[in-house]
Formats: C-alpha cells, structure tokens, sequence
C-alpha cells in the first residue's frame, strides 16, 4: 500500500496510555499517523519511544504536532493540513481522584475540548469519523449492574460531570449534523503503559519495588473500592472496531467482572511471591470526597455488532504489570 493510499488517523492524546497503543495498532493495520501533543506538557514521550526513534516510522508514517485542546486556530490549521479520515479523540485530564482539585481545567479540557474539537471537524471539506473516549464513570452510582448503553449517568465526580457533556455533545453533533461520531464508553483499562498515578500501577511498581528491597511498604486508601478492569490494548482495539462499522454509534467496552483493590494487590504481591497482607497499609489521606461504586459494564453489544471480546483476563494482565515494573526496576537498581 503506497502512503498517498493508506488511511489517515488524527490522535489526540497520543503520548498517553491508550494513544500510544493505539499508534501501535494503527501501524501494523497500513495507517499514516497523526497525533497531537501538547506544547505545554513534558517532552517525555517515553510510551512512543520505539516509534519514535524508528527513522522507517517517524516522520514517514508518524507525525507529531504540536497544540492544544484550548488552541482551536492550530488545531484546526492541523486537522485541515492533515485532512484524516478517522479522528480518536483520547486527550484530556483523565485522573479521576485529581478532578476534584483542578476542577476548572478538567472541565475545560474533557468538556469544552471536545466541543471545540467537534466545531473543527464539521467545518472539514471531507468530516472524518470521530471516536470519542467516554468513561464509566458517567455512571457514578448507578442503581443497576451491569450497566450498558442505556443505563442512566449520575456521575458523581468532576471529571465524570466532565465525560458527561463531552459524551451529549458527541451524540447531539452526530444527530444535528450527520457526523460519524462515536462514543466508546470505557471502563478501567490498565496496562504497563498506565501512569503512575493510577492505583493499579502504584500496586504493581509497590509490589515489584518492596520485592527488590527498594522500599518497605505500600499506602493505599480504599481496599474495598471494586472496579471494572480491561486490559487497555484489548480497548484500543474496540476504538478502530467502532469507526469500521457503516453507522455511527455508542459501545460499552469492558470485562463485565468486578475486582478489588485488595485483589488487586494479592495479585500483584503474588506475582513476585509475597503475601500483600504484610506489606501493605491503609492511609485515609488517600479516600477521595465520592468514590464511584458499582460500576461494572455489558460488553454485550460490542462483542455481538463489533465481534469485540477481551484477550487478557484480570490476574493475566496484574502479573505482566507487575513482571513489567520489576524488569524496570532492576535495571535502574
């Protein structure tokens, strides 16, 4: 396939977790890349290192540009430069504890950015598709599980209220002005790749480092909190699933079984042969003000219109997590 045929794909967010494996799975499938990366972050592009400094990849077949979901004229000049035909929207504060205490630039960046991106892409000569990363915790406290589709929002956090205009706006652009655009509701989706700020790569880089003496114990704040966690090369996958299909719609992507952080921890502990119970402690500093409950999602939809089913089971993906930190750490040890 030459380049002048391959399809397009625009990235917001591509330095992230689910950007950079969705950069990857892009690749393999034939696609010239675009992604966006903010001038005001870190330069540090470490999940995109291997593609970046691959001269047959970057800059031939992957391209990052610099700007912001707050600067609409550089934005547009690139969507309009660029002229994709699909266009995944990843980009925004997405920690959920930290919503609560930049609440203003969670909402400006998950809520507004996604309307300011949408008013771009109706004014492209050819609107690609959209697809929006919406968010479990649209539900908040939902009354019924499974949750689905269909299941009421009553988020119960900043960036849940966030996720929730972001999700509206997408529906009521693809209705107002026949876009493509759709949203991928996703439930907790972990990987190697996850941030450090996120529990379940705290447990594991915890579990990996008391292992290799760095360090004694582990804090952690709500052991009983329950979440619904995937594997997040598996929702990646769901993300180019949902734009193949010929009419735009809504998808729920996740395992559909609940864990805890205490299973969390046992399994991560496990993985290197300790017993979690001795090492780690509890610490209320870390609750936060509303903690989402009872979120476990239907995949149902997806797996019977997308033919989407998950790779990795939960205790699978905890041990390459945790494999993975203690390979990291014993390099820099």
């Amino acid at each position: 396939m030459s380049l002048s045929a391959a399809p397009v794909a625009f990235i917001t967010g591509i330095t992230g977790q689910d950007g950079s494996y969705l950069a990857d799975f892009l690749l393999e499938k034939g696609y010239v890349v675009h992604g966006v990366v903010r001038r005001t972050s870190s330069l540090d592009r470490s999940r995109l290192g291997h593609l970046y400094t691959d001269p047959e990849i970057h800059n031939r077949r992957l391209f990052l540009h610099y700007a912001d979901l707050d600067d609409p004229t550089t934005l547009r000049r690139i969507l309009f430069k660029t002229a994709p035909d699909e266009v995944y929207h990843l980009a925004g504060q997405s920690h959920v504890g930290l919503s609560f205490e930049i609440a203003e630039s969670t909402c400006d960046l998950t809520a507004m950015g996604t309307l300011r991106l949408l008013e771009m892409i109706r004014d492209l000569p050819k609107p690609p598709r959209l697809f929006h990363a919406s968010s479990s915790e649209l539900f908040g406290k939902p009354t019924v599980a499974p949750q689905t589709e269909a299941t009421p929002w009553q988020p119960v956090s900043p960036y849940g209220a966030a996720k929730a205009f972001a999700t509206r706006i997408v529906t009521i652009y693809r209705d107002a002005y026949r876009l493509h655009a759709c949203n991928g509701i996703l439930f907790n989706h972990e990987s190697p790749r996850r941030g450090e700020n996120f529990v379940t790569r705290k447990v594991c880089r915890g579990a990996a480092a008391i292992k290799l003496g760095l360090q004694d114990k582990l804090t952690l704040g709500n052991l009983d909190a329950l979440r619904d966690w995937g594997y997040a090369p598996d929702t990646v996958r769901g993300m180019w699933l949902t734009l193949q299909q010929p009419e735009a719609d809504d998808y729920v992507f996740a395992t559909g079984q609940l864990h805890s952080v205490r299973d969390l921890a046992a399994q991560a502990f496990a993985a290197v042969g300790l017993d979690w119970e001795a090492h780690v402690e509890v610490n209320a500093a870390f609750l936060r003000p509303t903690e989402a409950a009872n979120l476990v999602g239907d995949p149902t939809k997806a797996r019977t219109r997308l033919g989407w089913t998950p790779s990795r089971t939960f205790e699978e993906m905890i041990a390459e997590m945790t494999r993975a930190e203690y390979d990291a750490l014993s390099k820099s040890k």
